[in-house]
């Protein structure tokens, strides 16, 4: 009897341990559902002068069955087989025309039913809008005329935009688009059984590949593949069809400045099964505007050979484009150095450009001794060239005269200061109706900034002078407000007009329209709260200094009602994501503003502190390689100093009890969850969502760290939680979308973490949320992953009464 009571315990007692929970959908309290399900903020999109907008309303969170629908995942790409288009979209369910003049707002009559509507743009005489509409079987296109207020379809050939490819306005009436060339019943049969195996093979060239997520696999993916990605180049003309040239698997398609000739990139046939779509060996092609080939620029090969490494590229022309101040002039990037950064070289890449009739010498813009970033022509006399290193996180700006070849540097930094950001500046459209920059005054820049400074973040609008390269200030927000510049209306005589949004702790972000020099605001929408109940919630940007003296940030919440003498310390959750930097003054700048208004999506953690705990959400993370150094070779003692400033912060203010302490994050800031649960005692829980645990399965690299797992194994070791499983005893939580496509982040990852830490005795719940993919969307799976972080937190953070 007592052997049988003893088995009976030992039975129970693995039941216990070592739990399969089929739990149905569960929900957070009531408060956190009504939030988290709240409509959002409406989007709005302006004409070129400003005097129409739209208003475009959200769409909800889909529902489980909506994921849930047929979706062939191939080549990198989720596509709808149903009607040719990326699934998982998101989508607009209602547009409102208003006139910013008289603020009237007009219903938009013959809408399609129900409206599911993206890809919203202007034409260039701002009197129509057009719009993708997602149907069940097809996507259309129509157009919205301003004047009469009423959209019409214009396509008779259903639209493909399986590959990402939309449309685009080639004049004030006529629009560019890819369709459909057969039906999707015609969709090829998978076969019972294959013809043979999947082999692949490599003949000592070397290939590193990043950890690529739905890839092609085998020879029916490549006809499923080849079947939902061709299609047929069309021009509409006044609702009139033109197909140019024979179908194909279109990656870019642009039509010169002049309305002359097509820039095509097609792939040639070739596909692959390590890298996504935008990887595949590609033609580069100068077509006229009836389609007929006038130029084979390049055969661009696979990027399955592309090596790896920051700053390094293939030895291939990149970036072709037009040259936005020509009427047909093509232009690429160059590299000098053979693609390989370490070549000693006084330059790296060359910017070349090639006239029509696209049968001469290129020839030579710029040379630069960094990887160049761009070239943005300014008018015909000038234009701002960009280069940098990724490694070494800098950036140059220099002002190029096209007739002399000479050039200035008008800005050198660092890509992490923001201290000294120029900012960017505006556009407006030129006499072949492309964007560039505006030249004012004949010599200056009209620039926005976000304006960092050790108080935050207050934008504003700036001249800058291209000739003594002095800024100077003509617009800057100013408390209590966060105000941004967000369109540029007139900068005649009349003075300058430009429309920002503007919000506060208390005022949800609307739109206004400034005159400077009649110092006249307008206010030209009036959105409200969305989220009234987050007014409870009292916001404090909070500093404080690490054990190396480097200065981070947090934002605080807490309840208003909370009073720190009467009902002493609070349970904390810390949200963090860990960032590289080149610099500790870099790392320790001020990100962001006190100013904001206080808006959650589903992912967030605020929510709970309107359940009894203080949240330190953005708590600045950084991971520092002064110089010569790599960040990471200390990646692990410096995440444990950034956690032990923040708590020791929040303890001192007698807001947040030290010894109850979770840390929570996402992707990245996942990785970073387990490493502290293995290698610090800080915590009494964390959650870890869609994260990567094990690098030695992102072998060529990941993140910012550009060495291999054969350059680096002690670093892929030491920086990998994985290692240390049996070291991890804190209670952890650990969340997963079962269609994680993010590189790197296979579910997997978060498989094998949990069966390590159960192999080893330590606490931990794993959720793998169905249909997800690195970031979630059904409403049932979000609900259920709020109140799985709520029961969490209650559990092993907040007791002690």
């Amino acid at each position: 009897m007592k052997q049988f009571f003893l088995i009976c315990c030992i039975v129970t007692a693995s039941h216990f341990s070592f739990a399969q929970d089929n739990t149905i959908y569960q929900k957070p309290p009531d408060l956190i559902s009504k939030l988290v399900l709240a409509s959002a903020t409406p989007q709005v999109s302006f004409n070129d002068k400003g005097d129409w907008m739209a208003i475009m309303e959200r769409s909800a969170a889909p529902t489980l069955e909506d994921l849930g629908q047929p979706e062939i995942k191939v080549a990198g790409l989720r596509i709808n087989p149903a009607n040719f288009s990326p699934s998982r979209s998101s989508y607009f369910i209602n547009i409102l025309l208003k006139n910013t003049n008289n603020g009237k707002e007009i219903v938009i009559q013959n809408l399609p039913q129900p409206l599911k509507a993206s890809s919203l743009s202007w034409n260039s005489t701002g009197d129509k809008i057009a719009f993708i509409n997602e149907g069940r079987s097809q996507m259309d296109l129509y157009i919205i005329d301003v004047a009469s207020a009423t959209a019409k379809k214009i396509n008779s050939t259903p639209l493909n935009t399986a590959t990402g490819n939309g449309y685009s306005w080639l004049d004030h009436q006529s629009l560019m688009y890819f369709g459909t060339i057969a039906s999707p019943s015609a969709l090829p049969i998978k076969p019972i059984a294959p013809d043979g195996p999947v082999i692949q093979e490599n003949l000592g060239k070397a290939a590193p590949s990043r950890t690529y997520q739905d890839l092609i696999k085998n020879k029916y993916d490549e006809d499923v593949f080849r079947f939902l990605a061709t299609s047929q180049l069309i021009i509409n003309d006044l609702n009139t069809e033109k197909k140019i040239n024979q179908p194909h698997i279109y990656s870019q398609v642009s039509l010169s400045p002049d309305n002359q000739y097509f820039l095509i990139q097609k792939l040639n046939g070739k596909l692959s099964y390590l890298v996504p779509f935008n990887g595949f060996e590609k033609d580069v092609e100068i077509w006229d505007i009836n389609g007929h080939q006038i130029k084979k620029l390049a055969a661009l090969p696979s990027s399955e050979l592309a090596p790896s490494g920051f700053d390094n590229v293939q030895n291939i022309p990149r970036r072709y484009s037009w040259v936005d101040t020509k009427p047909h002039t093509i232009s690429w990037i160059q590299p000098l150095d053979g693609g390989n950064s370490r070549t000693k070289m006084a330059f790296r890449d060359e910017f070349l450009t090639l006239d029509a009739p696209f049968n001469g010498s290129p020839v030579s813009i710029a040379k630069t001794p960094n990887r160049m970033q761009g070239v943005n022509f300014i008018n015909a006399d000038k234009a701002i060239v960009s280069h940098g290193s990724a490694a070494a996180q800098t950036r140059v700006m220099e002002l190029l005269d096209l007739k002399t070849g000479k050039s200035k540097i008008i800005s050198n930094r660092s890509t992490n200061d923001a201290y000294s950001d120029i900012g960017t500046p505006f556009t407006t459209k030129n006499e072949l109706g492309q964007q560039v920059p505006i030249l004012y005054q004949g010599s200056k820049l009209i620039m926005r900034n976000s304006g960092a400074s050790p108080k935050g973040d207050y934008p504003f609008i700036s001249i800058f002078d291209l000739n003594n390269l002095k800024q100077e200030k003509i617009w800057q927000s100013k408390d209590p407000y966060f105000e941004s510049a967000v369109k540029l209306l007139s900068y005649d005589k009349n003075g300058i007009q430009f429309i920002t949004t503007r919000q506060s702790n208390d005022e949800v972000s609307n739109y206004f329209v400034h005159h400077l020099k009649n110092k006249k605001v307008k206010q030209i929408t009036n959105f409200q709260d969305p989220q009234p109940e987050l007014r409870q919630l009292k916001k404090e940007k909070i500093t404080y200094t690490r054990k190396d003296g480097i200065q981070l940030t947090a934002n605080l919440y807490v309840d208003k009602n909370y009073d720190v003498q009467k009902d002493g310390p609070l349970p904390v959750v810390i949200i963090a994501y860990p960032r590289e930097y080149k610099s500790s003054k870099d790392a320790a700048q001020v990100r962001g503003s006190q100013n904001t208004f206080t808006q959650l999506n589903y992912g967030s953690f605020v929510y709970f502190a309107l359940k009894g705990y203080a949240i330190l959400d953005n708590a600045e993370f950084p991971i520092v390689g002064e110089k010569d150094q790599y960040p990471n070779d200390n990646f692990v003692e410096q995440l444990e100093w950034n956690a032990k400033a923040a708590i020791d912060k929040i303890a001192s203010m007698g807001i947040g009890d030290s010894t109850r302490v979770a840390v929570t994050g996402h992707s990245y800031g996942a990785f970073m969850t387990a490493n502290l649960l293995a290698h610090t005692k800080l915590f009494k829980a964390g959650i870890a969502r869609s994260g990567a645990y094990n690098r030695t399965l992102t072998p060529f690299g990941f993140q910012n760290e550009e060495r291999t797992y054969w350059q680096a194994p002690e670093v892929y070791f030491r920086m990998s939680p994985f290692s240390y499983a049996n070291k991890i005893k804190t209670p952890i939580l650990i969340i997963h979308g079962e269609m994680d496509n993010n590189p790197g982040t296979f579910p997997i990852q978060s498989e094998r973490l949990y069966n390590a830490i159960k192999g080893h005795g330590g606490i931990a719940r794993y959720i793998q949320l169905p249909f997800e993919s690195h970031g979630y969307a059904a409403k049932e799976n979000i609900l259920h992953l709020l109140w799985e972080e709520y029961q969490f937190l209650e559990k092993y953070v907040k007791p002690k009464k």
